[in-house]
């Protein structure tokens, strides 16, 4: 071969090889790029699943706070606001009359801290569906607002301010709605989803709802972070009764959904069963990817009073409440919900609730 051809040759496979070279590293850097993506969607409604529902587990110590691993800075999420309702048409009579007949205050358990990095994604999202929404903190805010419970911030004392916010909300709201449900700053509500199985439920009996958990208290407690609704009589007997009557509901320290779980059956207010009539969850204290992967600590399937099933096949199509789910991940719940649509798919009402 002539040196004229060994040189074409040689430039030829120099070429190839510098061309094959950027096409690997493309590749390789939108697989690497798309591979991260989708890990931080599987994980954006939350946190990791060793740590969730934390503070309900006998063997670990209550007043560890959960180490939140958030896939973006909370410092970095930037608010939404929908305004597209004009463009959908839906026919949403139903949930305008069930908003009217089912009324329900929520309060929303949070903390100075967090006002801006959590509750603040709450107020822009499902708490705006409330009849009423209270921001329950240790200081109050009158910019945000938020309720000042006067109490001392941190695990230790969700307790005390848990039982405070609910005696302020019989003091001053009693009248205004007929259910009244405790939420977290990082918990997600469908409250049209709340509505519609209350609708079946009598306010002035003495009964509360949440995800059921068996040990600890002999009718079961609910989980906190799941959420958890009290009828008006069960919020009546509490501020009448067990609000101040350290012998019935604790003060403070101690878990939180424990001591409320305690303190409801000391007042005979009855915890019943939420799961839908196919008995699928309606209540959550994970994520929903981690209820749908159906991968609970150990531990969740000896509380769980519906044995810890997960799977799409065990939620409910009627959903009222997951937890840990991100700040950034609030606006992605409030799109799928209430916005995102297959198109030529209309849903029709389905009957899930259980007759009594």
């Amino acid at each position: 071969m002539s040196p004229r051809k060994m040189y074409i040759h040689f430039c030829l496979g120099a070429c190839f090889g510098l061309s094959l070279t950027f096409l690997l590293r493309v590749y390789d850097w939108t697989g690497t790029s798309t591979h991260i993506n989708i890990r931080a969607v599987q994980g954006d409604f939350g946190i990791s699943t060793n740590n969730s529902c934390v503070h309900s587990v006998k063997d670990m110590d209550h007043h560890i706070p959960v180490r939140e691993i958030y896939t973006q800075s909370l410092s970095d999420v930037q608010q939404h606001n929908f305004n597209d309702a004009d463009h959908h048409h839906d026919d949403d009579s139903i949930a305008k009359e069930m908003f009217k007949k089912v009324r329900v205050l929520c309060w929303i358990m949070t903390s100075p801290i967090n006002l801006e990095k959590k509750a603040v994604h709450v107020k822009n999202t499902w708490a705006k569906r409330c009849n009423t929404v209270l921001y329950m903190s240790s200081v109050h805010d009158p910019k945000f607002p938020t309720v000042g419970l006067n109490v001392t911030e941190g695990r230790t004392h969700l307790t005390a301010k848990t039982m405070k916010a609910f005696l302020y909300v019989y003091e001053h709201h009693l009248a205004d709605a007929d259910w009244f449900l405790k939420a977290d700053d990082d918990t997600y509500v469908i409250l049209e989803n709340l509505r519609y199985f209350l609708s079946d439920e009598d306010p002035e009996k003495a009964v509360y709802f949440g995800l059921r958990f068996k040990p600890f208290v002999k009718q079961g407690y609910t989980s906190g972070g799941g959420g958890y609704v009290l009828s008006k009589e069960a919020l009546r007997r509490f501020g009448q009764e067990g609000a101040k009557n350290q012998r019935l509901c604790a003060q403070d320290l101690g878990a939180e959904d424990i001591k409320m779980g305690e303190c409801m059956q000391n007042l005979g207010v009855v915890l019943k069963p939420s799961a839908d009539v196919m008995r699928r969850s309606r209540f959550h204290c994970f994520t929903p990817e981690t209820v749908l992967k159906g991968r609970f600590p150990s531990w969740f399937k000896n509380y769980d009073f519906e044995a810890g099933r997960g799977g799409i096949e065990n939620i409910s199509d009627y959903a009222i409440s997951f937890h840990y789910i991100a700040p950034d991940s609030m606006y992605a719940l409030e799109f799928y919900t209430y916005h995102l649509r297959p198109y030529g798919i209309l849903n029709k009402p389905q009957k899930l609730n259980v007759r009594s």
